[in-house]
């Protein structure tokens, strides 16, 4: 029987080519053969870099006495979370609903027509741990779909009722104040790990929007707790292993409460979303280890996840040859090997023992203070880090020449969004203009590569293929806020428009009049059994949150006042979610934070690149400020908050405004700050 994913662009779903399982991608050919031979359909989901989607791989889909049930019995459909993230949620729903918990191998039974009445995660070749085995629940599915399939039909009904029923925002919600972030830091508070950072025990996720929330709730209602577990998170997860301490960049999550072992896996979000995190916390405290980590992470995706044209790739695979995280560890006789003398000093600081700290081999991380490792190896501070920094470089050398783990290289319009927000953000703070080209790049490649000819986007590119399938509200949403995050670094107008022209494609593709809030999906998208509709953080934003405080910002450029009720009503109808649930919902309050705390704007009107305009901008920009949009133009200006301004005396001159009503102009930058 033919595998049908030799055509497939997608890494993961290529992963899968060679299988003796008769798979299909996700589509009409394989929904119609179901509908026609009167077949369940048993439905994979996963992506390329987990590290459980390749066990079951080799255990079961390889194994051709597997193979030979699952297509004499099912349809077999297999698909790539990341490619299709509107089947993902809609089907995760359904697991988490019918077993109360989720994740990835996922295996759902579908009835012909899509809908789900069994699933799980990982299920094992022999019965373990009170699992069945793979074979095992197969037969029990074939069973009872042959034996009891009115009622598997209308298990399934009900499940898909249920998923239906999810899709609606919790109701009117309440007005917000500046009061309730009292509360919400008080509910994360008390879950917080105060000794390690982070929240709740093993496994730890690095919790990018809470420490996002925890920042802006610092710099605008002074509240000490706020920067305590932000940077608490921030120093143990820079000292720990999930931190890559040769290469830079972050692995997915910890599977201690140390953040010492991680699942080895490389997220392009996840670097995106952290490098945004500490730079913000770099620039509340000035704190040297935070802009070490935001460079070393971004010129580890310029270096090792960026396509010569300008698109960032996915992610990296926890594996490498057949093992995980043999790419990364050492053992401590190959530091010997490798750096002779200066092997003791490094030891010391990266907690290298003989016995190892994980399977008998060594998961760089730091526990000694470096003064503490200078004075017993009997060396100045500046010697030992001179030799560190040399020792870093030449163990990177060394695992260059290793097998790498796998590659996913297709880029996704939504990630990349997130990254170019990174990218521009740092440029303009850490005065890199390396990083603001970077970012230029990537908005002209997703500008011609990942869009339609009417302007709609597309998801997903590989080289070598056109892009594909229709993009989902996180593109519009995350590609946006990034396109505003360009344009405040650069000024350049096109990437203003652009923004805009994408909050209203949101807004008429994707928004839901009659309850509020924004679907996952356009509402020209393929018909599926349910809509999703994106309400929590989980590795990535709330995509509709993120809709919402782009929506917020351009309300403040173009005086939309549409923008901010469809937005404020969004995030005041999650107002009980955010305070009961803080960890999930971090996103809602950081457009709660935008909401209640009087944005400004500040339009600075002089001439580009002259020094009287970029000393006001530097000033604007000076410290974090989490509720502050600015614009910056000369009469040639299109953007509203441009609109009739001019200059004070000649000199480039300031404008700031809040709630509409504006304080005089100013043309110094004393003055310009005495107003922020």
């Amino acid at each position: 029987m033919p595998n049908k994913l030799a055509q497939e662009t997608s890494p993961y779903l290529l992963q899968h080519v060679d299988n003796p399982v008769a798979w299909y991608p996700w589509g009409e050919e394989a929904l119609q053969k179901a509908r026609q031979e009167n077949k369940p359909i048993l439905l994979s989901i996963g992506y390329a870099a987990c590290h459980w989607c390749h066990v079951m791989a080799h255990e079961s889909f390889e194994d051709p006495a597997t193979a030979e049930l699952m297509n004499r019995y099912f349809v077999n459909i297999k698909v790539d979370r990341e490619e299709r993230p509107d089947l993902d949620a809609i089907y995760m729903q359904a697991v988490v609903a019918m077993t109360g918990q989720g994740g990835w191998p996922m295996t759902v039974f579908l009835t012909p027509e899509g809908r789900p009445f069994y699933g799980g995660t990982y299920f094992p070749p022999a019965p373990r741990h009170g699992m069945p085995s793979f074979i095992q629940l197969m037969q029990g599915i074939v069973n009872a779909w042959e034996t009891k399939r009115e009622e598997v039909v209308n298990s399934a009904g009900d499940i898909t009722k249920h998923l239906q029923r999810t899709a609606v925002l919790s109701g009117q919600g309440d007005v917000l104040t500046p009061g309730m972030f009292a509360k919400a830091t008080s509910a994360l508070a008390a879950n917080f790990d105060h000794e390690r950072g982070g929240f709740g025990g093993a496994p730890k996720f690095p919790p990018s929007m809470t420490l996002e929330y925890l920042l802006q709730s610092f710099v605008l209602h002074n509240d000490s707790r706020t920067l305590h577990m932000a940077e608490t998170t921030l120093k143990k997860m820079a000292y720990g292993g999930m931190y890559d301490q040769l290469g830079g960049g972050f692995a997915r999550y910890s599977t201690d409460v140390n953040w010492l072992v991680p699942h080895f896996e490389k997220m392009l979000y996840d670097n995106a979303l952290l490098a945004r995190a500490y730079l913000h916390a770099y620039q509340v405290t000035q704190e040297p280890l935070y802009r070490r980590i935001v460079e070393e992470t971004l010129d580890f995706v310029v270096r090792e996840l960026h396509h010569e044209d300008g698109g960032f790739y996915s992610s990296y695979d926890a594996d490498s040859e057949g093992e995980e995280g043999k790419f990364y560890v050492w053992s401590a006789a190959e530091i010997d090997e490798y750096l002779g003398e200066d092997a003791k000093l490094f030891k010391l600081y990266y907690d290298v023992t003989e016995q190892g700290n994980w399977e008998g081999t060594n998961i760089l991380n730091i526990k000694k203070e470096l003064d503490e490792v200078a004075w017993a190896t009997k060396m100045s501070e500046e010697k030992a880090q001179e030799k560190l920094a040399a020792a870093r470089q030449k163990l990177y050398d060394v695992r260059a020449k290793r097998v790498w783990p796998g590659l996913d290289d297709k880029v996704l319009t939504a990630w990349n969004g997130l990254m170019l927000a990174a990218f521009a953000e740092a440029g303009r703070v850490l005065e890199r203009p390396d990083y603001t080209a970077t970012a230029v790049r990537n908005a002209q490649f997703l500008h011609q590569t990942m869009r339609t000819e009417d302007g709609r986007l597309l998801r997903t590119w590989k080289a070598g293929a056109d892009a594909k399938y229709n993009g989902y509200l996180e593109d519009y949403a995350y590609l946006a806020d990034g396109l505003l995050a360009l344009y405040q670094t650069t000024f350049d107008e096109q990437w203003f428009t652009w923004a805009n022209e994408l909050a209203e494609m949101m807004l008429a593709h994707f928004h839901d009049v009659e309850n509020g809030g924004f679907y996952d999906t356009s509402d020209d998208h393929e018909e599926l059994i349910h809509r999703p509709k994106d309400l929590q953080d989980n590795a990535v934003p709330s995509a509709n949150a993120m809709a919402a405080h782009v929506l917020l910002k351009l309300s403040l450029y173009t005086g939309n006042l549409d923008y901010w009720d469809v937005a404020e009503t969004a995030v005041s109808s999650l107002y009980g979610a955010m305070m009961q649930y803080p960890n999930a919902f971090a996103h809602w309050l950081c457009a709660a934070v935008f909401i209640t705390s009087e944005p400004q704007e500040v339009a600075i009107y002089g001439d580009p690149g002259l020094v009287d305009t970029e000393a006001l901008i530097n000033t604007a920009y000076l410290n974090f400020r989490p509720n502050l949009v600015v614009a910056s133009g000369d009469s040639t200006s299109s953007v509203p908050l441009l609109a009739d301004r001019k200059k004070l005396d000649g000199k480039a001159t300031a404008y700031v405004c809040r709630r509409f009503v504006c304080q005089q102009p100013v043309n110094t930058p004393e003055a310009l700050a005495a107003q922020l």
